[in-house]
């Protein structure tokens, strides 16, 4: 018997602003120019990190359809071993997992990379937006046990 509750059912206002939080951080990310394969690309690894199945599925299918290649969503999870990811993107996937991570005494991976060198103050700003936003999403899908099987 699982003691999930799918809490945005129960709870329909909490979806509904969490809804608002994705649509103001969606206008931030227009306004920075940011690439929306690095914005998957941020999703993907928080939610890799939060370990939510059903954020991992919806991303990688969102990816794909923007273009991603399956190499690159291949190794993700290990970008910073790998030669397919530009600076900006390096510079993303570090905030995603310091945001993701910040509770952890050790909230700066990957320190040699220069976040400020590779995106604007306002690209900050909105990877670190997605990144928040994404983590929120994990927790909801993963405390209300979101169903993740094959379709």
């Amino acid at each position: 018997m699982s003691s999930y509750v799918n809490v945005t059912k129960k709870i329909p206002a909490l979806y509904e602003a969490q809804a608002q939080v994705a649509a103001a951080v969606n206008a931030a990310v227009a306004e920075a120019g940011l690439d929306p394969k690095l914005v998957e690309l941020v999703q993907l690894r928080s939610s890799q990190l939060n370990g939510c199945a059903f954020c991992l599925r919806m991303h990688t299918r969102d990816a794909l359809k923007a273009g991603e290649s399956t190499d690159r969503l291949a190794v993700v999870a290990a970008w910073w071993e790998s030669q397919y990811f530009t600076p900006a993107e390096q510079a993303a996937l570090t905030i995603a997992e310091q945001i993701t991570l910040i509770g952890q005494a050790h909230t700066a991976p990957h320190t040699e990379i220069d976040v400020r060198a590779a995106l604007s103050d306002e690209q900050i700003a909105a990877v670190t937006a997605v990144a928040i936003s994404i983590n929120t999403w994990n927790r909801i899908a993963i405390a209300s046990g979101y169903p993740v099987a094959p379709e």
